[in-house]
């Protein structure tokens, strides 16, 4: 996969440069630092994604989003935002993104959240805050809001291909939150992951879900 990023923040671009290259799949083809230089590498590079932050100088994002859906319809665009609100979520949607990821969303799942938007495996935003204040327990432990659900998923005894078709993820996805998830909570499996869940109440919600 082919990705153009387009950030103006030179540390934030560097950081995203560094998670993107230690994916084998993906090849970052250009970086553009202000709006107006995205249509012309596009033109240049052909990516097949572009990562765009909305905040950009000379040409906003979502003026840079309009000029690629009239002038390169088939070049897939991603928003990598600060923003959370559902009005520039909404906003970038409507104008043809086709994926959202909130700035706050773990690096390590960067490079999977853009081939879950390519591959259209999946249809929320990424790396939103999460409101449910019975999930507090799973964000102490550094749980994303992707690994919380993948985690109650496993304390129902679902298998991964269960879990794949209920997340609309593909299974090869699941496997990868799970390592993390393993990694996040110092255990071995998903009986071991699913017992630490239990007793340390993070997935106590899950009793009144499925009462």
């Amino acid at each position: 996969m082919r990705v153009l990023i387009a950030d103006d923040h030179r540390l934030m671009l560097e950081g995203i440069r560094r998670v993107l290259e230690s994916a084998d799949d993906i090849t970052i083809v250009g970086e553009a630092h202000v709006g107006t230089q995205v249509g012309p590498m596009v033109q240049r590079t052909s990516p097949d994604v572009v990562l765009l932050d909305l905040r950009m100088p000379q040409l906003d994002g979502f003026a840079v989003l309009d000029q690629l859906r009239r002038r390169h319809p088939d070049v897939k665009v991603v928003v990598l935002s600060v923003y959370s609100d559902p009005e520039h979520i909404e906003s970038a949607l409507k104008r043809g993104a086709s994926g959202y990821i909130v700035k706050t969303v773990s690096p390590t799942d960067l490079p999977s959240a853009i081939r879950q938007i390519v591959e259209e495996t999946v249809y929320h935003p990424f790396g939103l805050p999460d409101a449910d204040e019975d999930d507090a327990g799973a964000k102490a432990a550094g749980l994303t809001k992707r690994e919380i659900a993948i985690l109650k998923a496993v304390a129902r005894g679902l298998s991964n291909q269960q879990i794949g078709k209920e997340l609309w993820v593909t299974e090869q996805t699941v496997k990868f939150h799970l390592t993390n998830i393993y990694r996040k909570l110092g255990v071995a499996n998903r009986t071991e992951a699913a017992r630490y869940a239990y007793q340390h109440g993070l997935v106590e919600s899950l009793i009144s879900e499925t009462a």
